[in-house]
């Protein structure tokens, strides 16, 4: 199928793309990668008056190390980019880590890390990584720009905190506190295809081996990421045990993830999927991050 008939925009500047968004009103849609937006296009499930294409907006291209030991990167930055990048591998591995399992390297050749996240889809590895990982998002409008925690920035199915006539431009990462371990696990009906559950995960331990934090992101479990707090409550401030780890996973499963069924997998059995993923990714984190606490780092 073809889309419908659009005007289409090319600004080389984020001043511009504000401008015309402005201009356009609520029918324009943004391009980043359109590897969501064209099949979307194609099988005219929107039909939009004007698209306003951000590939000419260079200043939205970046990835570099934040003033705190962290990562800035621009939301046109390619996710294939961010994948090879050693600066994302070294301040947040990961996000380095989930990187591979997004799609297959045709998709993230093209696509982007920010438009990924305005799309929002529930089973995406990116949103749950931000949430995860504590990130910020700088959201740019005519009127100045904002900062957004990553868990209130997806509110619900496919949606965003991202009012009419802004644009998500970039995305900023915190540095890892020391003693920190990181594990991303996700099952699919084959590599490249949407998740039908996963986690990202990030322990932090103090000197004692005790669990100083926890942050679970869950993917394919809701109507958008999940971040398991219930889990990460039955973690912090114990030792992290097989019988504690297996005890968060339960309560992951039983009382964080709120699956939906679908052709591909019953609510339940994403739900059984969840205690096996989140027992696994915590048993690989928590390992890094005995690792990072004896090597004092």
């Amino acid at each position: 199928m073809k889309p419908p008939a659009f005007a289409y925009h090319r600004p080389g500047t984020i001043d511009e793309a504000l401008e015309l968004l402005a201009d356009l009103g609520d029918d324009a849609r943004v391009l980043a990668g359109g590897q969501s937006l064209i099949p979307v296009l194609n099988f005219r499930l929107t039909h939009p008056s004007a698209l306003v294409d951000l590939n000419g907006v260079a200043e939205m291209d970046f990835i570099e190390e934040g003033p705190d030991g962290g990562l800035r990167m621009g939301a046109m930055t390619r996710q294939r980019t961010a994948e090879l990048n050693p600066v994302v591998t070294a301040q947040a591995p990961l996000l380095a880590e989930a990187l591979p399992w997004v799609a297959h390297p045709a998709i993230r050749n093209r696509g982007t890390m920010g438009g990924s996240l305005a799309h929002a889809d529930p089973a995406s590895e990116l949103p749950a990584v931000m949430v995860a990982l504590g990130a910020r998002f700088g959201i740019y409008g005519r009127d100045g720009g904002r900062l957004v925690e990553a868990d209130a920035f997806f509110p619900g199915l496919f949606s965003t905190a991202l009012e009419q006539g802004e644009i998500l431009g970039e995305v900023h990462l915190p540095a890892l506190e020391p003693g920190s371990g990181v594990a991303f696990e996700e099952v699919a009906r084959r590599h490249g295809d949407f998740a039908l559950a996963g986690v990202a995960a990030l322990i932090e331990l103090d000197p004692d081996g005790e669990c100083r934090d926890a942050r679970l992101g869950l993917l394919g479990l809701g109507t958008g990421p999940v971040l398991a707090r219930s889990a990460s409550a039955e973690l912090v401030g114990e030792a992290p045990t097989e019988a504690r780890i297996a005890a968060a996973a339960r309560v992951a499963a039983a009382e964080d993830a709120s699956p939906l069924g679908d052709v591909h997998a019953s609510a339940d059995y994403r739900r059984s999927l969840a205690e096996i993923l989140v027992r696994r990714a915590l048993v690989r984190a928590v390992g890094r991050a005995r690792g990072a606490v004896e090597a004092g780092r």
